[in-house]
């Protein structure tokens, strides 16, 4: 039998059917599950105040009892199954610090990208040419990227994803840097390792740098024979690091196994579980998600909170832990993100709420009822009076919004 409960009364062993409510955040999740005690904080400090439950499946409002303490699990809200891991600490409520304007830090982005393109070309023709990689050459960068993301954590990682498929190489190990150090800060790391996150997330494809370029540069998908030429690049990145200057452990470890996936399926060693170390796992998230929101010669790139979706439907490609975090850390509907509104209205996400994965700033700008622009508007929609909430994703594709893109940025 379906039940509502308040989320103040929901417990572990439960049968998650769906969210309460009229409505149907489906982009969190889409099937049901026995629910955890971890699940359940990550619905609560989303701003979820009540659930559907199966009473066939799970505990019953009046079965449910309260669980001995235990370690933290990797079962998610995704359904995967556990598996064996080092403990990660729950990740701690972000401080609320004072933010830039998302406007005033998006022009700061901007620049930045133009600067970091340049770095990482230098650094990646060096790579190429056989010279020795310094990794402190990169830390300037490194700090520049990490304020940034201090400054707004919206910001550098938006702009990042809206790189052309010919600045995907470079681009790319910005991109991963700003996640990484997003990640990062939302694990509750403390700062060294913060700034060790970052450089990972820099050098992380260095390797690729040794790949032949008509590999590296293919317009299309690889054969079979390409791609065991490509797996090659992690090994060689980490070979390019030993040979420099003193690069810390865990950022080696990065560039060595972050292809590698929670169920051991992964290259080049096949690590799994906690095999795999906790930087790694977060190169892991990082990398794919950057991957999949960027466009490439043979692919289109999907949309930030579509990407989040199919992630999290990956059965044993990444920790769920950790997965979870990331999720926290760029939002259930990212910035770009293009949603529907219970009034029918469409609307493009334009900046995070803090606290509140759910109901972040949006943009208005179209009546999807009667197929009309309309004049734009921003909504605040975890405002006490805002009277409107998401329903649902919508594909830019779909509704020919080629220009998307415009609406938060500014442009």
């Amino acid at each position: 039998m379906l039940k509502p409960v308040p989320i103040g009364r929901v417990k572990p062993g439960m049968w998650f059917h769906r969210l309460g409510g009229s409505g149907c955040h489906h982009a969190f999740v889409k099937r049901g599950f026995r629910l955890e005690a971890r699940d359940i904080e990550v619905l609560a400090s989303g701003g979820i105040d009540e659930l559907i439950i199966d009473t066939e499946l799970g505990f019953d409002v009046e079965d449910a009892v309260e669980p001995e303490p235990e370690p933290p699990s990797t079962a998610g809200v995704s359904g995967m199954a556990a598996a064996p891991g080092p403990t990660i600490p729950p990740p701690p409520a972000a401080p609320l610090v004072p933010r830039e304007a998302m406007n005033e830090e998006i022009h700061k982005a901007r620049q930045l990208y133009r600067e970091g393109k340049e770095k990482v070309i230098s650094l990646f023709s060096d790579a190429r040419l056989g010279r020795a990689i310094e990794p402190e050459a990169v830390m300037p960068l490194v700090e520049q990227i990490s304020e940034s993301v201090s400054r707004h954590p919206d910001a550098l990682v938006s702009v990042v994803r809206l790189k052309s498929h010919d600045e995907y190489t470079y681009m790319h190990s910005v991109a991963v840097c700003a996640l990484m150090v997003s990640l990062a800060r939302r694990l509750g790391l403390p700062e060294d390792r913060v700034r060790d996150a970052g450089a990972a997330g820099m050098l992380h494809d260095l390797g690729k740098a040794a790949m032949p370029l008509e590999v590296l540069n293919k317009p299309g998908a690889l054969t079979d024979d390409e791609f065991r030429v490509m797996k090659a690049h992690p090994t060689r990145g980490w070979e390019m690091l030993k040979t420099g200057g003193e690069t810390p452990e865990s950022v080696l470890d990065v560039v060595l196994h972050h292809h590698e996936k929670f169920d051991g399926t992964g290259y080049p060693h096949g690590l799994g579980g906690d095999g795999i170390s906790l930087m790694a796992r977060m190169g892991a998230v990082c990398d794919v998600y950057d991957a999949i929101t960027s466009n490439r010669p043979y692919k289109k790139a999907w949309g930030p909170a579509e990407s989040l979706q199919r992630m999290f439907t990956w059965k044993g490609h990444f920790d769920d832990v950790v997965l979870k975090s990331f999720i926290r850390s760029v939002g259930i509907y990212p910035v770009g993100a293009l949603v529907r509104l219970e009034s029918d209205r469409l609307a493009v996400v334009i900046e995070q709420t803090e606290g509140a994965l759910l109901t972040p700033r949006v943009r208005v700008f179209f009546n999807a009822r009667k197929r009309l622009p309309v004049f734009i508007k921003d909504l605040d929609l975890a405002a006490p009076d805002c009277g409107d909430r998401i329903v649902g994703l919508e594909s830019p594709d779909k509704w020919n919004f080629a220009q998307l893109d415009r609406l938060w940025t500014n442009a």
